[in-house]
């Protein structure tokens, strides 16, 4: 199964990042997702299930620890590798 997580760590700063926001940064770009999309009011990765959710129990404790006051995040399903490769099996009259 693959995930995507969207994410943002308050509270906000226009003038400078703030540290738990670094630390979220950092956190998902050393996790080894697949697609990792980082901006100043929202943020976005993709990986397999494993990687997304082991980044995001990385995420809550660190980015909270480094001073985040609130952490508002998606989880989303975006495909099931297992799952198409049987539907294209059966497709193919495998």
């Amino acid at each position: 199964m693959r995930l995507k997580v969207e994410f943002t760590t308050e509270p906000f700063d226009l003038d400078e990042a703030p540290a738990h926001a670094l630390v979220a940064r950092e956190v998902i770009e050393a996790a080894g997702l697949d697609t990792v999309d980082v901006g100043p009011f929202g943020n976005t990765a993709e990986g397999a299930a494993d990687a997304v959710l082991a980044a995001v129990d990385a995420l809550l404790r660190k980015s909270l620890g480094a001073g985040a006051t609130r952490i508002s995040l998606q989880v989303n399903v975006i495909g099931d590798a297992d799952r198409d490769a049987d539907a294209d099996a059966v497709g193919e009259g495998v």
